[in-house]
């Protein structure tokens, strides 16, 4: 039996990433679909879906740029692209007018403002192979902040030891992807994809860890909230401290209600009605 060449082995691990990052872009469904039915965002917000769709069009752009080896990349980030415009198109129907505006300033400094200013740069200042690599290199840094950005999940999860706000199923998902397209950027010599999956290799795998560690021990109760907004890894806590202050507000108005029928009506006078 004949062993794969790398092309044929890069082949391969392109599509199982391309395969596991439709399973990814397609996660978020249910939200919109919760959207659709209540014809409300309900507090979700729009940045995760305004800074996917940034992410897909610069890896549009690199793969433009490169030309070689970048069919996986055009096909799963034309994919990316068309479904998050779906998503954030769904969301501008029935978000808040303060949504609305916010969600228009996203898409103006990402998609128009960054987006715009790095293919001026790149083209006027920028030639032959530098101008690929330093767009590899911004493609690069701007994957790294996104999968730093479960940190703050994975620091709630040691903090509350429970992994109520810890997706496994959407954990599962990114370590797959990440570990795809590590190899298939390492078959193919494209340390600009290849590097940055490290970390999201990383992440992936501390996540379980913890889940592994935390999984079995008593979950603290979340809001329902909370919960629904786990597929997209971030969590509003204003609703969740703003209960919380209402319970807490509740709680000592109840309380004064109570010490005040506790009062003996024996040490009441007579004219103590008039005093004011």
């Amino acid at each position: 039996m004949a062993f794969l060449t790398a092309s044929e082995m890069a082949f391969v691990c392109g599509i199982l990433g391309n395969i596991v990052s439709f399973g990814v872009f397609l996660a978020p469904m249910p939200t919109f679909y919760r959207m659709y039915k209540k014809k409300s965002t309900e507090g979700f917000q729009s940045i995760p879906y305004s800074v996917a769709l940034f992410s897909c069009m610069l890896y549009l752009y690199y793969a433009y740029l490169k030309q070689k080896n970048a069919l996986m990349l055009v096909t799963i980030n034309s994919f990316g692209t068309v479904v998050e415009t779906i998503y954030l198109i769904i969301f501008m129907m029935y978000a808040t007018k303060k949504a609305k505006i916010y969600t228009t300033k996203l898409l103006v400094l990402f998609n128009f403002g960054a987006l715009g200013l790095i293919t001026v740069t790149t083209y006027l200042l920028v030639y032959g192979s530098k101008r690929v690599a330093v767009v590899g290199w911004i493609c690069g840094v701007f994957s790294v902040s996104v999968f730093a950005a479960p940190l703050t999940i994975m620091m709630r999860v040691i903090k509350t030891k429970s992994v109520e706000y810890l997706p496994f199923n959407l954990s599962v998902c990114l370590t797959l992807c990440a570990v795809m397209w590590f190899f298939y950027g390492l078959l193919i010599k494209d340390y600009y994809i290849a590097t940055p999956n490290i970390l999201g290799f990383t992440f992936g795998i501390a996540q379980m860890i913890l889940y592994a560690i935390y999984g079995k021990g008593p979950k603290q109760e979340v809001f329902p909230e909370v919960k629904v907004k786990q597929v997209e890894t971030v969590i509003d806590m204003t609703t969740f401290d703003n209960q919380a202050l209402e319970a807490e507000q509740d709680s000592s108005e109840t309380s004064s209600a109570n010490k005040k029928e506790d009062v003996p009506k024996t040490t009441k006078k007579p004219n103590d009605s008039n005093v004011v």
